[in-house]
C-alpha cells in the first residue's frame, strides 16, 4: 500500500481552488447579519487577550437555549467576525448564539487555545447560568470535541460537571499526531507529546456526553477517517454519537447548511440545543 500523503491529505485550500471566492462571501453574509442584529452584543471580552472575545446574538426570547459556535482555521487563520450569520437560522429557532474568538498559532500553544474556549464556556455559564450546546467547524470542530469531553467541576467549583452536555463538530480533527508529519507545524509546534495531549480522541470522555461528527462527503480520506474515528472511538466508551457525510460538500461548503432553515443540521442544532438548555 502506499504511504499516504499527509500533507496533501490535509491541505484543503489546495483541495478546494475556489476557497478565496468562498471566504469572501463569509465575510459580506457575516456583515449583513450584524447590521440587522441591533440587539447584538458584540466584542464581549471573555479574558484579557485581544481575540478573547464573543459577540452574543440573542434571539430576542427570555431563556432561551445557548449555543456557541468556534470558527476554523487549522487554530492559525481566520475571525470571529466572519461567521456572524452562523447565528441566523438558530436565532430564527429560539436560539441565542456566542461566536467566539480565540487567540491564534503560532502566538500561543494549541493547549492556549483550548484553555482560552474553556474560559469561553465558563464565562457564558457565569452570564447565563445554563448549560451550552457548542458547535464548532474545522479547527473549531477539534475544539468542539474538546469542550464537551471537559471535566468542568474539575476546573471550576462553581460550574457543573455537564455544562457543555453535547456538540455538533464538523470536519474538524480529533487525533492531531498526523500534524507532525506537515508543515503546518512549523506554526503549531506540537511535539508529539503536546499532539497526543491536545486530541480529543485520546481523552477520558464523562459518561453521559451526546457528539454528533459531520463531514463533507468531497473532502480528504484523512478528514473522512478522522471523523468516523472519534464517532466509533467514543461510541465505544458510552458517548452518544451521531456520525454523517454531508453530499457533496467540501471542507469550506460543509457549514451552509447552517444558512438552510430546513436541513437536517439545522433541526438537529435546534433539538440539541433545547436538550442543553435543561442544564443543569
Amino acid at each position: 500500500m502506499p504511504a499516504i500523503d499527509l500533507e496533501a491529505e490535509y491541505n484543503n485550500r489546495a483541495r478546494v481552488p475556489e476557497h478565496p471566492e468562498i471566504i469572501a462571501q463569509l465575510d459580506i453574509d457575516a456583515a449583513a447579519y450584524r447590521a440587522r442584529s441591533p440587539k447584538a452584543e458584540l466584542g464581549l471580552k471573555y479574558g484579557p487577550g485581544e481575540r478573547q472575545v464573543i459577540d452574543m446574538f440573542p434571539c430576542g426570547a427570555p431563556n432561551a437555549p445557548l449555543a456557541l459556535f468556534i470558527h476554523g482555521g487549522y487554530w492559525r487563520t481566520n475571525h470571529w467576525s466572519s461567521y456572524s450569520h452562523m447565528a441566523a437560522q438558530l436565532n430564527a429557532r429560539g436560539i441565542d448564539v456566542a461566536i467566539a474568538g480565540y487567540g491564534l498559532c503560532p502566538q500561543v500553544t494549541l493547549g492556549a487555545i483550548i484553555d482560552e474556549l474553556r474560559a469561553a464556556v465558563l464565562f457564558l455559564w457565569r452570564r447565563r447560568k445554563q448549560g451550552v450546546l457548542v458547535i464548532g467547524h474545522s479547527a473549531g470542530g477539534h475544539l468542539a470535541a474538546c469542550m464537551v469531553a471537559t471535566h468542568w467541576s474539575k476546573l471550576a467549583s462553581d460550574a457543573p460537571d455537564d455544562l457543555v452536555p453535547a456538540a455538533y463538530a464538523i470536519s474538524g480533527l480529533y487525533d492531531l499526531t498526523p500534524m507532525l508529519q506537515v508543515s503546518m507545524n512549523q506554526e503549531l509546534r506540537l511535539d508529539e507529546a503536546q499532539a497526543r495531549a491536545a486530541s480529543p480522541l485520546f481523552w477520558d470522555v464523562p459518561p453521559g456526553r451526546i457528539l454528533d461528527v459531520a463531514v463533507g462527503g468531497m473532502e480528504s480520506p484523512e478528514f473522512l477517517r478522522q471523523s468516523r474515528d472519534i464517532a466509533d472511538g467514543w461510541s465505544a466508551r458510552g458517548v452518544a454519537t451521531r456520525y454523517a457525510e454531508i453530499p457533496g460538500a467540501n471542507h469550506f461548503t460543509v457549514i451552509d447548511p447552517m444558512k438552510d432553515a430546513n436541513s437536517a443540521m439545522v433541526k438537529r442544532l435546534v433539538e440539541l440545543a433545547k436538550q442543553t438548555a435543561a442544564i443543569p
